[in-house]
């Protein structure tokens, strides 16, 4: 059984900064890739950023670049999304998610997490 569990979220103002945490346990430990997802309110799931196992290669949705850092500590068995100038379209739950490969789409990841709420004022 694999488990992923976020925390980290909250609200916060526009420009503000929030960090994601994502821990792993369980038979997520033999997926080497981490993505995070995001699902804004009446939207469909969009990709935000992924990274392969040793961190040297990371991949971002157009949007967030620049903004957003994914970045993982594996003797914690821990991957983070590190959120910088936060802009309300950034409001949505955002996932966690482990796979064999670092894609942009939900098919690539067979663990995913229950979600943690980011809320942006405006």
């Amino acid at each position: 059984q694999g488990l992923l569990a976020e925390s980290g979220g909250g609200l916060v103002q526009a420009g503000g900064s929030l960090k994601l945490s994502c821990t792993a346990s369980g038979r997520t430990f033999s997926r080497p890739a981490m993505a995070w997802f995001r699902q804004a309110p009446g939207k469909e799931r969009e990709f935000v950023a992924a990274i392969t196992w040793s961190g040297s290669s990371t991949s971002y949705v157009e949007s967030v670049k620049g903004r957003f850092t994914i970045s993982r500590d594996n003797a914690k068995n821990t991957t983070y999304l590190q959120m910088n100038s936060l802009k309300p379209e950034d409001t949505a739950v955002y996932y966690c998610a482990a796979g064999y490969w670092m894609r942009d789409y939900e098919a690539a990841y067979d663990y995913w997490g229950q979600g943690t709420q980011v809320t942006v004022s405006s």
